[in-house]
């Protein structure tokens, strides 16, 4: 793991308060810490947790991964904190294409991870499945698919129904005709 530098940090801090232009005590106020405290972060005197650093990074619009590395808490990725520092130090950038460009590139980042990781889990489940036997046992077998004879009851059970409501139909419907009259009429005989 790697060293923890408050002073570094506190520096570090305090140089994008003043890039952002931002008071001391705004920036207190927008990452919820009090005005004392936050002073004696930036003095090197105080070392903050992750969650005030996480608060800290969003109220100065950069990268909670750049206060990170810059508290020693992370380690830095190569090629990555260059891409952050690029961004942080260019001139021709307004605060805000900063934000909208480091938010961008921290969401391709995430989504690239979380692609990796699932990836290694699909891979670790598909390993351990390979290595358990195929066959279920017995009970959850029979659960999971009916018998031959309970699908024959099932099915004659289906087909007893289906013609009981079709004789209940046919009865009713004689019924009907007889007692409106509109029955089979007798032929006479002529």
């Amino acid at each position: 793991m790697a060293q923890l530098h408050v002073r570094e940090l506190g520096e570090y801090i305090r140089e994008q308060r003043n890039g952002a232009q931002i008071s001391l005590r705004q920036l207190a106020r927008l990452a919820g810490v009090s005005n004392p405290y936050l002073s004696q972060i930036e003095r090197g005197l105080r070392k903050p947790s992750a969650e005030i650093l996480q608060q800290i990074a969003k109220a100065l619009r950069i990268s909670a991964e750049a206060l990170y590395v810059q508290a020693g808490i992370l380690e830095a990725r190569e090629g990555h904190t260059d891409v952050l520092g690029a961004v942080v130090r260019d001139p021709a950038l307004s605060e805000r294409q900063k934000q909208v460009l480091l938010e961008v590139y921290e969401s391709f980042r995430k989504e690239n991870d979380a692609k990796a990781e699932t990836a290694a889990v699909e891979a670790a489940t598909t390993a351990v499945q390979a290595r358990k036997p195929t066959r279920r046992p017995r009970a959850a077998a029979k659960a999971a698919t009916p018998s031959g004879a309970a699908a024959q009851r099932s099915a004659s059970t289906t087909a007893r129904t289906a013609k009981a409501a079709a004789r209940r139909t046919k009865s009713t419907a004689a019924r009907r005709a007889k007692s409106d009259g509109s029955g089979p009429t007798p032929t006479s005989a002529g």
